[in-house]
């Protein structure tokens, strides 16, 4: 089967899971990739705490940051439902090094907002820029996140927040909702984090101790029910960022493998189902995941 018409079975199938996604697999020794949609602007979400990582732990490396010193995070609201210091009752102070550990492992809001007080989104664009990475914009903290039509709604009422993000959308990306409009909000594409995390592993144009550092934390993510089902293994490690939000669900990371192969994984995906639980869209997008790997994987 030639790999166009696989791609369109892998959309095929997305699609009757309810979803639209951007998939990127590539090999990191040979640079063989399959794309399915990789250069499509997407709604970021935490994936966007990626370049900011890199972008602290380059100022830690060359000395320009400290990653002892204190900082203070403002206590957050313990009713809010996410992990880490947006939950804290009261200020904490945590040091740079382990705020950044904080936003990678547990996708901590309130630590990779300090991180952005730190080090402000044009340094984090300029840092992309300075290695070639291009595709991604980080734009506003990660609070904005948590203030979506969501958040103001009951429980039993999130389906028609999920409805709002599904309809929202027009022909040029832009949505109602801020933390969903390509203009407005973090954005990247699948290709963007690929090249990223190409740079990273390859130590290109990254400190070495930051690249090390980085991948260190990605391989201790807590956060592991989307493609790590597939993708972990007895002879492979997965390394990942996560990204949820609205309708919207990521995952960006590379699968170490036994025999020293390296795949690169970028997932972005959009749901067209009214609902925030859905099993079935993260088993499609694990399935699809897997299939791209494996495809690559059986062409070396």
């Amino acid at each position: 089967m030639s790999d166009a018409r696989f791609l369109d079975d892998v959309r095929t199938e997305l699609a009757q899971a309810g979803l639209r996604a951007s998939l990127l697999v590539r090999d990191l020794g040979s640079g063989r990739e399959l794309a399915l949609d990789a250069d499509t602007p997407t709604p970021a979400a935490s994936l966007a705490k990626l370049p900011i990582a890199l972008a602290v732990l380059t100022r830690i490396a060359d000395g320009r940051l400290d990653g002892a010193e204190p900082v203070t995070v403002p206590a957050g609201d313990p009713g809010e439902g996410l992990p880490g210091t947006t939950r804290f009752r009261h200020p904490s102070v945590i040091s740079i090094d382990d705020l950044v550990s904080l936003a990678l492992s547990i996708s901590d809001n309130g630590a990779a907002d300090a991180l952005l007080r730190i080090v402000p989104p044009a340094e984090v664009t300029a840092d992309l820029d300075a290695i070639g990475v291009h595709g991604i914009a980080v734009r506003h903290p990660f609070a904005d996140l948590s203030d979506t039509p969501l958040e103001h709604l009951a429980p039993e009422d999130a389906h028609l927040a999920h409805t709002l993000a599904i309809r929202g959308s027009t022909p040029a990306s832009g949505h109602p909702v801020r933390q969903l409009d390509v203009a407005r909000t973090n954005t990247g594409t699948a290709r963007a984090f690929a090249g990223l995390l190409d740079a990273v592993w390859h130590d290109r144009g990254v400190a070495p101790e930051a690249a090390a550092r980085l991948r260190d934390d990605l391989r201790r993510s807590l956060i592991r029910h989307r493609l790590a089902p597939d993708l972990s293994a007895d002879d492979a490690v997965w390394a990942s960022k996560t990204g949820t939000l609205l309708n919207l669900r990521h995952e960006a990371g590379v699968v170490e493998h036994a025999d020293g192969a390296r795949i690169a994984v970028v997932a972005m995906s959009t749901s067209s189902v009214p609902a925030s639980t859905q099993p079935a869209a993260e088993a499609a997008l694990g399935a699809a995941a897997r299939a791209l790997h494996d495809r690559i994987r059986a062409g070396n």
